[in-house]
């Protein structure tokens, strides 16, 4: 396997491996340790899996500014950005500071219910406030920095970072925003209304949601890691978290990305005939 293969050679280079796994065995040369000690006691994190590994370590390692290199194991891969075969040549580039990195905005969540402290968490790609089990629709107030943008009746409402907005975010019709840019969109999920257009709303902006009407069954859901029961008088509120993701760069471009994951067309130099 890759994991023990990659831990070998960083023993054999000199290097400490620290690693949490869900079976709680740890290959040969390595340590384990809990997710909440394994941040600061890195000094890089090497990720083994989709997107939705990625998602977790985020969330382990984001406060900490530790970089993150991703090792696509999954199907679409936008965040684990370097395939298997290249993992050990790239783990010793990252060691030797040869890999150029990038910060992905995060959302720091905050969710309020009265008469209870306040939860924050954070997502790199997206918050959802939707309903649950229930097909229909949910009436949902958003405002922005206090101001009044509208009453949705949705399915549900997306906020997504730029680094979401090619995930649920763009199933449901919201732009695409080139990673690099600090920005929320707010994309509704199947609106009623023909004219509710996604929103693209500067970083350090607070968006707040709340329930329009008293109904039932509406969850909200953080980076589809945390979810929590959504009831009138609940709020919700997000903006840009203090510190962002630091990713060690694809080899390929974000367009590269875009045309390979999502088959967009390929460049054609041929010269149309006549």
């Amino acid at each position: 396997m890759l994991l023990e293969e990659l831990v070998a050679w960083l023993h054999e280079s000199g290097h400490t491996s620290l690693v949490t796994t869900e079976d709680q065995v740890a290959p040969a040369g390595a340590e384990i340790l809990p997710e909440d000690q394994l941040g600061a006691s890195i000094d890089l994190a090497v990720v083994l899996g989709g997107d939705g590994t990625m998602l977790r370590a985020a969330r382990i390692v984001a406060d900490h500014k530790r970089p993150v290199l991703g090792v696509n194991f999954g199907q679409l891969g936008f965040l684990t950005g370097y395939p298997a075969a290249d993992a050990r040549t790239a783990l010793e580039a990252a060691i030797a500071g040869k890999l150029p990195l990038e910060r992905r905005m995060r959302l720091a969540v905050k969710f309020t219910r009265a008469g209870s402290e306040p939860v924050i968490r954070y997502a790199l790609n997206d918050a959802v406030l939707h309903q649950g089990a229930m097909a229909r629709l949910v009436g949902i107030d958003a405002f922005v920095d206090a101001q009044f943008v509208a009453s949705y009746r949705a399915d549900g409402l997306i906020v997504a970072t730029p680094t979401g907005s090619t995930a649920y975010s763009m199933a449901a019709g919201g732009p695409i925003v080139v990673p690099g840019h600090d920005a929320m969109t707010m994309t509704p999920i199947c609106a009623h209304a023909l004219t509710n257009r996604p929103l693209v709303i500067q970083e350090n902006a607070t968006i707040r949601l709340q329930l329009g009407a008293d109904v039932r069954g509406v969850i909200l859901t953080v980076d589809a890691q945390w979810a929590h029961s959504f009831l009138p008088g609940d709020v919700v509120e997000m903006t840009a978290a203090p510190s962002p993701l630091i990713l060690f760069a694809s080899p390929m471009g974000f367009f590269d990305v875009m045309r390979d994951k999502l088959h967009w067309g390929a460049r054609s130099d041929r010269k149309e005939d006549g």
